[in-house]
């Protein structure tokens, strides 16, 4: 039987059998939580690119030949997050046998900011790999720290229109979430190499991005890895998929509202940066009862500012393709 033809702003339901997508009552209609098979959960008319999903805002895709990584954290070390006592000085660590299984053979590394839980693993997928690592001039000053080599490292701002051949990446000027306190944790950039780092708060925010991909007869897809954004820089992105960061306080006005506006309203939301990234993996993954309830009110938001969007929950290194 032929596919139903995807609409731009339509999702179908339908997947193939046994990909095992449920729907998740508590978080509302028209939610999709994506089940733990090991075949690729696929939409009508889904392309030939993969995505999985690392936790936090971190993805693997694949498309062809290439592998590309977005904000890849693996390790996930405690920071007394979950026992409600922060702490900024504990140290940076690294877990190989946590990252090398699941970042495959990457040819490129985007780099939305450079926190720990979107930077920390990078200079030793792009030892490992020989990867070009793409991200702000801190991204970039702090990969040197750890002898990431200068010639494996493309400084980005925003604007540029990256043509790899089958696919682009568009790089957007974004921002950081802000605390309650409308502030930035460890805000700062560097300008030149610093001392390599030792703990979470020699990591600093250091601007950042966001990345729009777009891939040739397939999807285009914008991933964010902090929740805000700056609304005029999304102006005629209309991204089919959007990964899109639960917000970490209400200090952004209207933040679903304004941002399903500002990409035009995507066919498909996935939210990310909502799980525990200090425990070990383990789907479904595990969540704070604060972070469970923004992310059922981002839901709840998108759903009332763009209803025809369908919204995917997504699981761990579950295989994923978008049409």
């Amino acid at each position: 039987m032929t596919s139903p033809r995807i609409n731009r702003r339509t999702l179908f339901r339908t997947a193939a059998a046994g990909a095992g997508v449920a729907a998740v009552g508590a978080a509302g209609a028209g939610v999709l939580l994506a089940g733990r098979e090991s075949e690729p959960i696929r939409l009508p008319g889904a392309g030939n690119a993969e995505f999985r999903w690392l936790g936090v805002s971190g993805w693997r895709i694949d498309i062809g030949g290439d592998t590309l990584l977005i904000d890849p954290y693996l390790t996930r070390f405690p920071v007394g997050l979950a026992a409600g006592a922060f702490d900024a000085s504990s140290p940076l660590r690294v877990d190989p046998g946590a990252i090398d299984p699941h970042v495959g053979a990457p040819k490129y590394v985007f780099v939305t900011h450079t926190h720990w839980d979107h930077f920390n693993d990078v200079p030793h997928i792009a030892a490992r790999s020989g990867a070009r690592v793409f991200g702000t001039l801190t991204t970039c000053q702090v990969a040197q720290s750890y002898d990431v080599p200068p010639a494996q490292l493309s400084v980005v701002k925003g604007g540029e229109v990256l043509d790899f051949g089958g696919y682009t990446v568009e790089v957007v000027g974004s921002l950081h979430s802000r605390t309650g306190q409308y502030s930035v944790t460890f805000s700062g950039v560097r300008t030149s190499r610093p001392e390599r780092p030792a703990t979470i708060a020699d990591l600093p925010e250091g601007d950042t991005l966001a990345f729009l991909l777009r891939i040739d007869g397939g999807p285009s897809v914008f991933f964010m890895g902090a929740s805000d954004f700056v609304e005029r820089n999304l102006t005629g992105a209309a991204p089919d998929v959007a990964m899109i960061a639960v917000n970490a306080s209400d200090a952004t006005h209207d933040y679903a509202a304004r941002l399903m506006r500002a990409l035009d309203h995507p066919r498909t939301v996935v939210p990310v940066h909502w799980d525990d990234f200090e425990s070990p993996q383990a789907n479904p993954p595990r969540t704070d009862e604060i972070s469970g309830r923004r992310r059922d009110a981002l839901i709840a938001g998108v759903r009332a500012a763009s209803p025809q969007t369908e919204v995917i929950v997504p699981e761990y290194l579950t295989p994923y393709r978008f049409g």
